[in-house]
């Protein structure tokens, strides 16, 4: 069986991922988005690279960027919406009725 390297960071997930570059005097921000309902992008960091795929329910690879880590200056995530519970609290209103 295969250990996972020392400096393997652990998976992000998300509908959502921006990957922020450095191309030597500039910036490119490249976006990773979840196609479609059900799926997820994940970020996994080790050995001089940062991976960004999107996967199906199943786990599934559907497609995958990578990117040198030296050049990485950032990566955000856009985190999933929760789905809304029948014990959640409705929301504050907006405006106090008069």
């Amino acid at each position: 069986m295969i250990e996972p390297a020392d400096d393997v960071v652990p998976l992000v997930k998300g509908d959502r991922v921006e990957i922020l570059i450095d191309t030597g005097g500039a910036s490119r921000t490249y976006e990773v988005v979840a196609t479609r309902a059900g799926r997820r992008v994940e970020v996994r960091t080790g050995r001089g690279l940062v991976e960004v795929s999107e996967l199906t329910r199943g786990g599934t690879v559907v497609r995958t960027a990578r990117f040198m880590a030296g050049r990485v200056l950032a990566v955000v995530e856009h985190p999933a919406a929760d789905a809304i519970r029948p014990d959640d609290a409705p929301p504050p209103p907006l405006f106090a009725a008069s």
